[in-house]
């Protein structure tokens, strides 16, 4: 099973608001997620991330690939280091 971090869109029309699941690559975008490791919302100024980096470093050790915009959050949260 391919797992994979990335994000569930909630909130409502024209507001969003995600949170930073773990998933099974084959589920839908907003279907069935193995664990919740934080959130980011967009709409605030600067954007507000929170990420329970504990979970997260967790998944990444154990296999889980990141999607383009899940590694950009997890980057800006400290959680993988730049290189």
């Amino acid at each position: 099973m391919a797992v994979k971090i990335r994000l569930t869109r909630m909130g409502d029309k024209k507001a969003p608001f995600y949170r930073v699941v773990v998933a099974d690559s084959r589920s839908p975008r907003d279907g069935k997620f193995i664990d919740i490791i934080g959130t980011y919302n967009p709409l605030t100024d600067p954007a507000e991330i929170k990420i329970d980096s504990e979970k997260a470093s967790k998944w990444l050790k154990n296999g889980a690939t990141p999607t383009e915009t899940a590694k950009s959050i997890l980057k800006k949260s400290g959680v993988i280091e730049n290189k």
